[in-house]
C-alpha cells in the first residue's frame, strides 16, 4: 500500500512544497525500502526534475525550480574517498553526477572531455596504483573546471620504471609522453595519460618528487622537494574552451594513407630527453626513438633545443629511417643550427 502512495509525482509534489528534503525523511514518512526510494530519486535526477546536493549522510534533495531560484545552494566542490574494492569508474561517475549537479550544466564538449579524462585517470588508479583508498575532488570555480584523482600507491613513474626495467623516473616520464606506454599491455593500450594530458588547459601528474606538467604550449618536468606518496592527477579546463574530444584524437591520427583511424601519430618534445639541453650522442637519439616503431608519423618538436650533433641526427634520419622506411618523420620549432644539421643529415642519408 505504501509503495503505491509514493511515486515520482508525489516526490515532486513534496519537493515543490519544501525547500529541501532527505531520503531518510521520505523513507520514514512512507515506510518504503531504500532500494525502491533510490530508484525513484535516481529517475527524477536523470530527468533533471530534482537535484541531489552533497553525498552520503549529509545529502539532501531540492527541486530544479528551487535550485534555479537559489543558485548558491549548488555546491562548487565535490570531494569523496572511495575504497578500492570492486570499484568501477562508470559507477563512480554516476555517483558524482548525482551529487554534483553543476556537472550536468557544463557545455557538451567540456562534459565529454571530463567523462573521458576522469574515467581514464580513475581507472588507472584502480588497476595500477595498488592503493586501498582513491580520493576524488571535482570543482567549478570562476569558469575553471577541475578534477583531482589521488592515491597513496606505488606511484605512476616508479611503476613504469619497474615494469619496463628503466633506469630512472625521468626515463619513465619520457616513455609516458610518447603514448602507447602501459604496464599492462594485455588489457591497456597505454593511450589514457597521453590523450588526457592533451585534452585540457593544464595537466599535472605528481608522484614521489616528480611533476609532469602539460599545458597548451609547453611540457615541463620538475623535481620538487615535497614528496607526494602515490600519484595525484590534477586536470583543469576553462568551461568556455572550444576544445572537442574528436579534434584531440584526430590530431594524432593519420587519416590519410590507408589509416584505420587508430593512434598512429605522436609528438616528441626533444628537449626533455637530456638534462643539459644539448643533443649530440647516438644514445640520446636511441632513447628518443625507443618504442616509436609503433607509429606511422613522428613529429619531433625541437623547441628549446639550441644545437644537435652529427651522431644524434644520423641515428634518427639514416639509421632509424632506413630501418623503418614507412615511418614519416616531421620536425617543428627548429633553430637555424638545428635546421642546418637536420637538413644535412637527411641529404647524407639519401646518398
Amino acid at each position: 500500500m505504501y509503495l503505491l502512495m509514493l511515486s515520482k509525482n508525489k516526490i515532486l509534489e513534496i519537493a515543490n512544497k519544501k525547500e529541501k528534503f532527505t531520503a531518510k525523511e521520505l523513507s520514514v514518512e512512507f515506510g518504503v525500502s531504500r532500494q525502491y526510494l533510490n530508484q525513484l530519486l535516481s529517475g527524477l535526477i536523470a530527468d533533471k526534475k530534482i537535484l541531489k546536493i552533497g553525498s552520503t549522510r549529509s545529502a539532501f534533495y531540492v527541486s530544479s525550480l528551487y535550485a534555479q531560484k537559489h543558485p548558491d545552494i549548488i555546491p562548487n566542490v565535490f570531494s569523496k574517498k572511495y575504497r578500492n574494492e570492486s570499484l568501477e569508474e562508470h559507477m563512480v561517475l554516476m555517483d558524482i553526477e548525482k551529487s554534483f549537479p553543476a556537472l550536468m550544466d557544463l557545455p557538451e564538449n567540456i562534459h565529454s572531455i571530463f567523462n573521458f579524462a576522469f574515467s581514464e585517470m580513475f581507472n588507472n588508479a584502480i588497476e595500477h596504483s595498488q592503493s586501498k583508498i582513491i580520493g576524488v575532488e571535482i570543482a567549478l570555480r570562476n569558469n575553471q573546471f577541475s578534477f583531482i584523482v589521488e592515491d597513496s600507491g606505488v606511484g605512476v613513474f616508479r611503476n613504469i620504471m619497474k615494469n619496463r626495467k628503466l633506469d630512472s623516473e625521468m626515463q619513465a616520464i619520457q616513455d609516458l609522453l610518447k603514448g602507447k606506454t602501459t604496464t599492462m599491455p594485455k588489457s591497456h593500450s597505454g593511450e589514457g595519460i597521453f590523450f588526457t594530458s592533451r585534452s585540457g588547459d593544464k595537466f599535472n601528474l605528481n608522484s614521489f618528487g616528480y611533476q609532469l606538467i602539460v599545458s597548451k604550449d609547453d611540457v615541463e618536468v620538475r623535481r620538487i622537494s615535497t614528496i607526494k606518496r602515490g600519484t595525484a592527477v590534477i586536470f583543469e579546463i576553462d568551461i568556455k574552451s572550444d576544445l572537442h574530444l574528436n579534434d584531440i584524437f584526430k590530431k594524432f591520427t593519420d587519416s590519410k594513407g590507408g589509416s584505420d583511424y587508430g593512434f598512429d601519430k605522436t609528438e616528441i618534445r626533444v628537449n626533455l630527453y637530456t638534462a643539459g639541453g644539448i643533443h649530440i650522442s647516438r644514445s640520446q637519439a636511441r632513447r628518443i626513438l625507443s618504442g616509436l616503431e609503433k607509429f606511422k608519423i613522428i613529429l619531433l618538436n625541437f623547441d628549446k633545443v639550441p644545437v644537435v650533433g652529427q651522431a644524434f641526427v644520423d641515428e634518427i634520419y639514416r639509421v632509424f629511417q632506413n630501418a623503418h622506411p614507412s615511418i614519416e618523420i616531421k620536425e617543428e620549432n627548429m633553430s637555424e643550427g638545428v635546421k642546418f644539421m637536420v637538413t644535412r643529415s637527411k641529404n647524407e642519408a639519401k646518398k
